[in-house]
């Protein structure tokens, strides 16, 4: 006699479960993220293994960081969600009509409560550097720009308080982030096989943020950076982390959440666009006669 197994929906076979892949990818993307931020802001400097100032080779090992944080992300929630991770990338894949809109909203709040909480337990580990780095600055948290850049970004010194320059990085950046991000996963392009395709999108943020990181810190990715700097603004960063202002910019907290969504949807468009059409048009398989004559 067959063995008769009940199924039993509950949360883990509907957008709950889903949920929690995208909580708990986005937790592991931010932990590892944010941890590298530390480790180069003010964990090396305050450890006395470093003797130098903040430097190329700090910049290497955030950039490294947030790309292999992006590879064990994905691996986490890839076989559950898809591991979005990434507001933008929900609503780009929601445009192209790749995602449900009706998950639009539930993927986004699940990924900014996983970077909130990633932050909060990164904070945890790191408050003795965090506060010994205020104390030899001679600062207080409501001034010390250097450490709330461990958790949430903000814009170089040269863009001034114009938020059109760092509004079109967070644009560019997300968009090229989308579209390498369509090309991976598209199995009629050279898409990698044997589940590489994370490896190589995190190489893709690795990328990004050596070509565009000094910017405005790279964000393309609103609950990467709105979930963090939530958090600092409860932890005591005051308004620097909301509504986002220091010596040359005000404001700024939108400009994270907006550009990179507005880039994800051009990301998605332009692929869309120029490549998928090529892609169709090429692989249309033409109709053939039979293999061999019917005898008459």
């Amino acid at each position: 006699m067959a063995e008769r197994i009940v199924h039993r929906r509950g949360y883990r076979k509907g957008i709950g479960g889903e949920m929690c892949a995208e909580f708990l990818g986005t937790f592991v993307l931010i932990l590892f993220g944010v941890g590298s931020v530390a480790v180069a802001v003010a964990g090396l400097p305050g450890s006395g293994r470093q003797a130098v100032e903040f430097g190329a080779a700090n910049w290497l090992i955030i950039a490294w960081g947030w790309g292999l944080a992006v590879v064990f992300g994905v691996y986490v929630a890839g076989g559950i969600s898809g591991a979005h991770l990434n507001p933008a990338v929900t609503l780009g894949f929601a445009v192209r009509r790749d995602f449900p809109w009706r998950k639009v909203l539930p993927y986004w709040l699940a990924q900014v409560v996983g970077a909130f909480v990633a932050a909060a337990l990164v904070y945890a580990c790191y408050r003795w550097a965090i506060d010994a780095a205020i104390t030899k600055a001679g600062e207080t948290r409501e001034t010390s720009l250097n450490t709330y850049s461990i958790f949430a970004t903000f814009p170089a010194e040269y863009f001034g308080d114009s938020w059109w320059g760092p509004l079109l990085d967070q644009i560019v950046g997300t968009g090229i982030l989308l579209l390498l991000i369509c090309a991976l996963i598209d199995t009629r392009n050279t898409a990698p096989m044997s589940n590489l395709h994370p490896f190589l999108i995190g190489l893709v943020v690795v990328a990004i943020g050596l070509a565009f990181g000094t910017n405005a810190g790279y964000a393309i990715n609103p609950a990467r950076d709105f979930g963090p700097r939530l958090f600092t603004f409860f932890e005591g960063w005051g308004d620097i982390a909301l509504p986002g202002t220091f010596q040359w910019f005000s404001g700024y907290w939108w400009i994270p959440i907006v550009g990179p969504l507005i880039g994800g949807v051009v990301g998605v468009l332009v692929y869309d666009l120029l490549i998928s059409p090529v892609l169709k048009a090429r692989l249309t398989v033409r109709e053939e006669g039979p293999a061999t004559e019917e005898p008459s």
